[in-house]
């Protein structure tokens, strides 16, 4: 899908509000748990008042204690109870505020939940969304600020959704809720803030379809969630040195869209991949050799990723620690020959 086609398919949709990425989720889940009341929220504190940045307030006002509510600090037991829920037909989502901690339900999500439509032959679904928050910003440390996305994505039958904007924060989870797939929603703790036009009516963005977010003819650069606004100024700070950058927002790493990568390195023969999460095994790695292996490259390719180290809890430390614009910029213009 291109932004051509994604701006179409806004004008289709008359009214529009301006959200920002908590926002947005929380329309989506609303929307889906209007459209069908199989769909129930629950998960710690998506009952206060401040719901989870914002993402599920009001909520339990407007559905109730019976589809909306707070769960005790149990992440093992509320992930088997999502397993439980959604072999049955309903559509559980559950929150996990933080990323990290959704170590101690790997059993349930590895053993059970990814290979349930595997074992059944098909014949069982398992149509569940796993909400988990990645932090960044104000000193979260290594205990608070895990991007564990490849690990989830290396396992077969998980979809791993990870949106980099409000508008496909909403049209991204509404597919994600009635999936009947296992689905693990990353959101990047950092676009919070961030605010976009998005459509009132509900609506669905296909899942395992990357975004052309900007046309580009110089160098293709490949990146997803917290760091597609910093792509998109690298490349506009790129324009101003002549080089014509191309943006794709992957949207989802399992299933992944390489055939919108392929076909924008075979026009520019240069890639640099931004992703928000540790160099080694990475899922940068893998799109670089998934290219490597069809095509061949004008340049080598780069990567721009976190250092292979855990993040400090210090802000001038964490500041630091975090890949910058300038990064991106200087990756992209190293592979242009500038």
């Amino acid at each position: 899908m291109t932004q051509a086609t994604l701006k179409k398919q806004a004008a289709a949709m008359p009214a529009t509000s301006k959200l920002n990425f908590g926002q947005a989720i929380n329309a989506a889940t609303r929307q889906a748990m209007e459209l069908d009341p199989k769909v129930f929220l629950y998960g710690l504190g998506v009952d206060s008042k401040v719901g989870i940045f914002g993402s599920t307030a009001g909520l339990a006002d407007k559905f109730g204690k019976k589809r909306v509510f707070d769960t005790p600090v149990s992440e093992q037991a509320l992930t088997a109870m999502a397993a439980g829920a959604a072999t049955t037909g309903l559509r559980p989502v559950l929150v996990h505020q933080r990323l990290d901690f959704m170590l101690y339900t790997m059993d349930q999500i590895v053993n059970w939940i990814s290979l349930w439509h595997f074992k059944s032959a098909g014949a069982s679904k398992m149509p569940l969304t796993i909400r988990m928050i990645v932090g960044k910003g104000w000193g979260q440390g290594p205990q608070h600020a895990k991007s564990l996305h490849t690990w989830f994505a290396h396992i077969p039958g998980l979809q791993v959704v990870i949106p980099g904007s409000p508008y496909d924060a909403k049209g991204l989870l509404l597919s994600s809720i009635m999936s009947n797939d296992p689905t693990l929603f990353i959101e990047g703790r950092s676009l919070y803030s961030m605010e976009e036009e998005v459509p009132d009516a509900p609506y669905y963005i296909k899942l395992g379809e990357a975004l052309v977010r900007r046309p580009g003819k110089d160098v293709t650069l490949v990146t997803f969630g917290s760091m597609v606004p910093q792509s998109l100024q690298a490349a506009n700070a790129l324009a101003e040195h002549g080089v014509d950058a191309e943006v794709i927002d992957l949207r989802c790493l399992m299933p992944l869209d390489m055939d919108t990568v392929l076909k924008s390195v075979a026009k520019t023969g240069r890639l640099v991949v931004a992703e928000p999460g540790w160099k080694s095994y990475g899922a940068a790695a893998e799109i670089i050799t998934g290219v490597v292996e069809n095509l061949a490259l004008k340049a080598p390719a780069k990567r721009v990723t976190w250092p292979h180290g855990h993040v400090p809890t210090s802000a001038p430390l964490e500041a630091k620690f975090y890949p910058t614009t300038n990064d991106i910029v200087a990756a992209c213009k190293a592979v242009a020959g500038r």
